[in-house]
């Protein structure tokens, strides 16, 4: 196969060192195939320098890139890669490079693409659901994500990630903390909190404060998606709750959580940034570090959906 830019073929550029061997002027052979003559002379020219190897395809890449990316910061960038398990927005803004910059690194590194790893351990995935259907809602407050990621609860003094798992198993038994969410489908703004559990008075309760929270912000939640559990499709307390804010209903389809797909991308934000992301030493540690980053989640961080803006931008424009 000819080079992508080649004006002709191998076939063609032996044709032309043929006819010139045979006795053809340059110039009769450049109009008989349609060429420069200078293209005839630079291949006879070849073809008695190097022979039939001359008349192969060679790369157009310059022999000097004074400007490519230098071997030092190649290696941060794979090694930040590799650290934050994030996109080159994200890295970005982490980094002070130029996204653009960042993508043409880790393709030539082959570093896999975010959607086929796992994003707390790095380790490619054997199998994923993937689909390029993207949705966003025209305006902040058409549409609020609620979701519950249950977590387990950490043990006075920590736990493995504390002690190692060569230690005696640590924190069996001491049940759960419930992090409710709430994500604006529009801006990306994230609302939760810990609770202790997801009963129906909980979650109510829950949307009440976080629909408070949204109206500071200027949002006016008019509808909100859950999934079908109980509490949200029957529970009369969440009914009564989005009666009272004149809050519409929705429900994803039974058995595809990724419907609710922004509250679950940002479960998993929640969890490799925040709930796994140190070693912490008590469960109430962890518990009062949320509201900082949040707050950070909000205001500062990089968002890949947004042009690497924080959600906060959204709202401002």
């Amino acid at each position: 196969m000819a080079h992508a830019n080649a004006r002709t073929t191998v076939y063609a550029r032996k044709l032309i060192v043929f006819r010139v061997l045979a006795g053809h002027r340059p110039g009769e052979v450049a109009k008989q195939l349609g060429i420069s003559r200078q293209t005839v002379y630079k291949w006879v020219r070849r073809f008695r320098a190097e022979g039939l190897a001359g008349l192969a395809d060679r790369s157009s890449r310059p022999h000097r890139m004074p400007r490519r990316t230098s071997v030092e910061t190649t290696a941060a960038i794979v090694a930040a890669r590799r650290a934050h398990h994030a996109g080159p927005v994200r890295l970005a803004a982490i980094l002070g490079l130029a996204a653009s910059t960042i993508g043409a690194v880790l393709a030539r590194a082959g570093m896999p693409r975010l959607a086929d790893v796992d994003r707390l351990t790095g380790e490619l995935l054997r199998g994923r659901r993937h689909s390029d259907r993207r949705y966003e809602r025209e305006h902040p407050g058409d549409l609020l994500h609620v979701d519950v990621k249950k977590l387990g609860r950490v043990p006075d003094g920590g736990g493995w990630r504390v002690h190692g798992r060569s230690e005696e198993v640590r924190g069996r038994g001491l049940g759960w903390d419930y992090v409710h969410v709430a994500i604006d489908d529009h801006t990306r703004l994230a609302y939760a909190e810990v609770l202790p559990d997801e009963r129906t008075g909980t979650c109510a309760e829950f949307l009440i404060r976080a629909a408070a929270w949204f109206a500071a912000h200027g949002i006016t939640i008019t509808r909100v998606l859950t999934d079908n559990a109980k509490s949200y499709r029957i529970g009369a307390a969440w009914i009564a709750a989005c009666a009272q804010l004149g809050i519409g209903r929705r429900f994803t389809k039974p058995g595809c959580p990724w419907t609710n797909g922004k509250a679950e991308r940002f479960n998993r934000t929640l969890q490799t940034e925040w709930a796994y992301a140190t070693a912490w030493t008590s469960n109430a540690q962890r518990t009062a570090a949320l509201d900082s980053w949040l707050e950070h989640y909000n205001t500062a961080r990089s968002h890949s959906a947004l042009g690497g803006r924080p959600p906060i931008s959204r709202l401002a424009a």
